[in-house]
């Protein structure tokens, strides 16, 4: 069977396979190769995530992922007073949040590669441009989220990384290397644009092929057809099979 890598976060990872997403890029990638699962929920703080937990990585499943990247922090990190002000949820118990996942996740398989994306950054301009095409004259003059604050965020993610020993993308920082990432990466101030989610599929596959799970190196799960004999098909499933 072919070995599962899981997608867990909000609506960044919900839209990851939409066209041009950073999910559908990884999927095909690993065609073949291993199955790319998308569990993303849009809105969803990682607060609301570990009510997921159970459901969705059952310690008792005999069909356990061999990786998982886990992005949260975006809503997390929406701030007290605002139109969003039901998503935030306390830098601290983010963490402890982030926590509580990845040892879930390594209680199921000791084994599996886990990987931690920050949330991007945050074009507050952009956010307030947004508010105004769904409000009007009723979007608050100042936005829901900041970037400073979200770096906050992002700080804490790349700390616990390194404190469980797990792999981390700091994403946070690394779109904010490029000239005018704010229009360039985001859509409306907080999603990705097409070149937004291509940053992230790369930061991804390459973190991926620095540890054991290399695209390239992994086999695919039945023969290429080049190597099926016409006369005796049957050959190159039995050496490639049992």
């Amino acid at each position: 069977m072919r070995p599962q890598i899981v997608l867990f976060g909000d609506s960044i990872t919900q839209q990851s396979f939409r066209p041009g997403g950073w999910g559908a890029a990884l999927a095909d990638t690993y065609s073949r190769k291993a199955d790319i699962v998308v569990r993303g929920y849009g809105g969803y703080n990682t607060r609301w995530a570990l009510f997921l937990l159970h459901h969705l990585f059952p310690l008792d499943s005999t069909k356990l992922p061999v990786a998982a990247t886990i992005f949260f922090g975006a809503n997390d990190a929406a701030l007290l007073g605002r139109t969003s002000e039901r998503q935030y949820v306390p830098v601290e118990e983010y963490k402890a949040n982030l926590k509580t996942i990845v040892r879930h996740l390594k209680e199921c398989n000791p084994a599996m590669l886990i990987v931690l994306i920050t949330p991007p950054p945050v074009d507050e301009e952009g956010r307030k441009d947004y508010a105004i095409t769904l409000y009007g004259e009723k979007a608050m003059e100042l936005p829901e989220r900041t970037n400073e604050m979200t770096g906050l965020y992002a700080a804490q993610c790349i700390d616990l990384a390194k404190e469980l020993g797990v792999r981390s993308i700091d994403l946070w920082s690394k779109m904010q290397e490029t000239e005018n990432w704010q229009k360039k990466f985001l859509s409306d101030g907080l999603h990705l644009t097409e070149k937004g989610n291509a940053v992230v599929y790369e930061e991804v596959v390459r973190v991926f092929s620095e540890t054991w799970l290399s695209a390239s190196e992994m086999p695919y799960d039945f023969p290429p057809h080049s190597e099926i004999d016409p006369k005796n098909p049957a050959k190159a499933f039995e050496e490639h099979c049992l």
